[in-house]
């Protein structure tokens, strides 16, 4: 399928300011590249705050990329085109990525289902992890390996799972019998000595 002249237009003002501000390059890498170990670290944090508002929240994000993952799937069967840096000319690509189909974004179906999970319970700092998806999404197209039709496809994709995990998965008995099984194994090696507050 070909891509449309308006996102091809976008791709390149926005690929093209990797020439015009290189001092941003190395951010925006970051961004695109390791910022998915930042968000595996928050998931591992929240989850060890041992508070169950935190770990349905855990769940919920979790649930919600398998869900995105399995929409994205389906929706790369409809609709299917080579990354950018192997389909146009003079394109600043600052990392590798091999070539494949590059609608949806995973990176925009992780980062918005799990960070939009995030922001529906976390209410303080939930913005702060919606700011880091946007973000993220941006990389993507900055570092030159998707075009911005595949970072909103992918957002929307995990927009819509992660409100659907939070409505469904805290409702969901075996998630709160599994969960309580878990927890009574996890007193039994590390009891909890004093209430903190959560974070």
């Amino acid at each position: 399928m070909d891509v449309s002249s308006f996102n091809i237009t976008l791709f390149r003002a926005i690929n093209d300011l990797a020439n015009g501000h290189p001092a941003l390059n190395a951010v925006f890498v970051f961004f695109a590249e390791q910022m998915a170990y930042v968000l595996a670290l928050s998931m591992v944090l929240y989850w060890f705050t041992r508070t169950k508002q935190n770990r349905l929240m855990v769940i919920s994000a979790v649930v919600s990329f398998g869900i995105a993952e399995l929409l994205g799937l389906l929706a790369g069967h409809f609709v299917s085109h080579p990354q950018p840096f192997a389909a146009l000319p003079h394109v600043n690509q600052l990392i590798p990525h091999g070539v494949d189909n590059s609608f949806p974004s995973d990176h925009s179906l992780l980062f918005f289902s799990v960070c939009v999970s995030y922001g529906l319970v976390r209410k303080k700092e939930g913005w702060l992890w919606l700011v880091v998806a946007c973000c993220v999404a941006v990389s993507r197209v900055w570092v030159g390996v998707h075009y911005p039709g595949d970072i909103a496809a992918g957002a929307l994709i995990g927009t819509v799972s992660a409100l659907a995990a939070y409505r469904i998965v805290p409702k969901l008995s075996a998630v709160a019998g599994l969960l309580a099984v878990y927890e009574n194994v996890e007193k039994r090696f590390w009891p909890v000595k004093a209430k903190g507050r959560a974070l």
